[in-house]
């Protein structure tokens, strides 16, 4: 999948400043940086959510998942129905995801992390060529996260969709990631394949991000 240069500005200041990348087609993409580096720009951009300033994207059927999900005030089997699934497809998927005890409760009462889950879960009732997930486990506990990480590993071997995983938990880039690109004030500074940037950076600024990070 190949990218465009792109570029975003807010109030004066170039937030993100990408060369042409090509993705590789059917692999987990680990966009990772410190905060305000433009990972979740980036990934708004891809998902269409906001325009580039420079570059444009051919039509990409992204499925999105953005940092904060949102419930819709409605009982939890039928939000994931709003994707057309039937009742039982939706019921399976509530129990793979650990959530079929809550399928008759308000979406809109689940905990931050209840509220991910269910926004992943229906989120993957599609079958999409490109997944953009920005932190989609940060309100997740240890168990919920390793079982959505299970989850999308199943989807991309299933489908064999091209994953876009913004996230700040280096050991998730480590388990997930089959490419890592990171980010530092806007640029790419460094990407290679997950072993080679997480254990052995070229640069000297990845270095010290990972060394920072895994205190």
């Amino acid at each position: 999948m190949k990218l465009p240069a792109l570029s975003k500005t807010y109030a004066g200041r170039k937030v993100l400043d990408l060369p042409e990348l090509t993705l590789t087609d059917g692999a987990v993409h680990a966009v990772i940086g410190a905060n305000g580096c433009g990972k979740s720009t980036f990934a708004r951009i891809l998902a269409g959510v906001i325009p580039a300033d420079a570059g444009k994207l051919p039509p990409l059927g992204a499925g999105y998942m953005p940092q904060r999900s949102y419930p819709f005030h409605m009982k939890v089997l039928r939000s994931l129905r709003l994707t057309g699934a039937g009742r039982e497809a939706a019921r399976a998927q509530l129990e793979a995801f650990g959530l079929i005890h809550l399928e008759k409760q308000s979406a809109g009462r689940l905990s931050g992390g209840e509220t991910a889950r269910l926004a992943l879960a229906r989120l993957l009732l599609r079958d999409y060529p490109l997944l953009i997930l920005d932190e989609p486990t940060a309100a997740m506990d240890v168990t919920a996260t390793l079982l959505a990480e299970e989850r999308i590993l199943e989807y991309r071997s299933r489908t064999g969709c091209t994953v876009v995983l913004v996230t700040h938990s280096l050991t998730q880039a480590r388990r997930m990631a089959d490419e890592v690109l990171f980010l530092r004030e806007g640029r790419l500074e460094e990407r290679g394949s997950a072993r080679e940037v997480l254990s052995h950076p070229r640069s000297p600024e990845t270095r010290a991000f990972l060394d920072f990070y895994t205190l």
